[in-house]
Formats: structure tokens, sequence, C-alpha cells
């Protein structure tokens, strides 16, 4: 398992960001780690790099144990912040030259990772001269040019214009064929475009760790319908395929259904059987950034 996470909590005086995690990823996985601002994705991820301690907890990189051997796993990972930090009066070619003698490599190393992260037009730039975009292929560069088996993104879109988001992501599918990727993010198309498993916290807690393909199997359907009479719960309980329902005010209804099959049909028959007339119907899919919303509210 290249990336162990085991009951992991960090309290911050009274404050507790990260409460009893415990995960799993595999090689070869491109993990979306979503949550809200302040859910406490960021700490966890300064954890595995070893920048701060757990107050409880193990944190394992491909199989050794980050506390004790923080230069040992540092190897193994290759780590992009949120704030991603350059020296940006550097040339770009300069810059990962610097970055290659800290890890001992030798100059072919700078020259492939050039290649691999699109980067070789501007490696004769400064750094400051340079895209918010590409200034992210910088930083993507500099985390993987030791070949690292685990990378680890913190918002690594944050700032970029839709042409630079869909760049980004692109390398980010072709790095994570043969690494394990843990993504942060609290953009869920990010996950979509991205990523084969998905991992929501809030406030330091696990709320779903799940195969993207898993989660979109289970999106259902919603549908919001106004009547012009009242009715009584016992009738809408006979409606068929019904998952859950709500009574907002009188008249006004939310149906949730079980599957992604429009069910307004059976609306129009159950409102027909009934006597009742239908003022307005709204139908919409209980998407991935719906059951985000809903993880995330409280």
């Amino acid at each position: 398992m290249s990336l162990k996470i085991v009951n992991v909590s960090k309290k911050y005086k009274n404050q507790v960001a990260i409460n009893s995690l415990s995960f799993e990823i595999g090689k070869g996985e491109i993990v979306g780690f979503l949550g809200p601002n302040g859910a406490g994705k960021s700490t966890l991820m300064k954890m595995l790099t070893g920048y701060i301690n757990p107050s409880k907890g193990e944190l394992f990189i491909c199989e050794e144990q980050v506390l004790p051997n923080k230069k040992l796993t540092n190897k193994h990972i290759g780590y992009l912040p949120e704030h991603n930090p350059l020296y940006k009066e550097m040339y770009v070619k300069e810059y990962l030259t610097f970055i290659a003698n800290i890890h001992k490599l030798d100059k072919q190393k700078i020259e492939e990772v050039i290649q691999k992260t699109g980067l070789t037009p501007e490696a004769s730039k400064k750094i400051h001269q340079l895209s918010k975009g590409y200034q992210q292929r910088v930083g993507l560069a500099a985390a993987i040019i030791h070949d690292p088996e685990v990378l680890i993104l913190d918002e690594p879109t944050t700032g970029l214009d839709p042409n630079q988001i869909l760049e980004i992501r692109s390398l980010i599918r072709a790095l994570g064929k043969d690494k394990t990727v843990l993504f942060s993010t609290h953009i869920m198309q990010e996950v979509e475009a991205v990523c084969d498993r998905v991992i929501i916290i809030n406030k330091g807690n696990l709320k779903i760790d799940a195969n993207l393909s898993t989660l979109k199997s289970g999106v259902e359907q919603v549908i919001q319908v106004e009547f012009d009479f009242k009715i009584e719960e016992q009738f809408v309980r006979k409606i068929s395929d019904l998952k859950s329902f709500q009574n907002y005010h009188d008249n006004q209804w939310e149906f949730i259904f079980k599957n992604q099959e429009d069910k307004r049909s059976v609306i129009f028959d159950f409102a027909q059987e009934h006597g009742l007339k239908i003022l307005q119907m709204n139908s919409k899919n209980k998407t991935l950034e719906l059951l985000f919303k809903e993880y995330t509210a409280n």
C-alpha cells in the first residue's frame, strides 16, 4: 500500500482539525480528497509530508512510518502545496537544476521532467514571466523530478483559467498512471474529471470513501412539486420507487427516487389519481455536487 493513514488525529489546543481518520491508497489510484475550507485537508497533507506531527495515530508512505523516518519517506513523496512556493526570479531550467541538485540527480532528469510537463518552450524564461498555468507546471515538475511513488497535490488548479485547468488535469491523469495521487480540492467537477475514487471529510471527520463509479451509480433523482391542495402522507408513501420525501409547506413537496429514471410521469399519474393539479414541478438528478453539499452541510 503506497499510502496508509491509521486513526490519525490532530488537535490545536481545543480545536480538532483531524479526528481519528483512517484510509489507504494503492499504487495507480488517483484519489480526490474533498472538503470545504477548514475541513482539515491541508493539515493531513502537511502531516503526510512530515511538516507537522499528528497528535495521535500513524501515517505510512510506501510501508515506512512517517514520524520516525521523515527523510526516508520524503524520498517517496512529490508535494505541490496550495500556494506553490517558487523562486520566481530564477529561470525555469535554473530552478529545476537547483531542485535536482537537492535530490542529487543528474542533468538528464532535468531535461526529462521539462519535456514531461510541457515546459520545453518556457525553459529559458524567468518563472515570474510565466502564466499561472505554466507556474503550476513548474511546481509539478519540481514535485516529480525525483520520480516519487506518491504525489500529494493541494488545490493544484486554484486560480487557473479554464484552458489552464484542462492542461493541468491532463498532466495529473498522465502522472497517475504509474503513481499514487492524493488530489485535494473542494471542487467536485475536478474529481469527476481526474479521479478514480473520492474521499470527503468535514470538520476533520471522514464522510465518504468510495469509488467514483459507485457514487455515480447511486445518483438519485429529486423532484420538487407543488399541488393545488394539501395531501396526506399516507397517500404519498404509496408512490413507487420513492426513497424519501419531505413536505416543505402545505402543498409543496420534495420527492427523492431511488434511481435516475425520469419519474415525472409517476407524479402526473399520482396527481390525476387523487384529483390534484400540479402548479409547478422541477426535476433534477442528485449529482455528486449535491451529495458533497449534503455531507458537508453541518
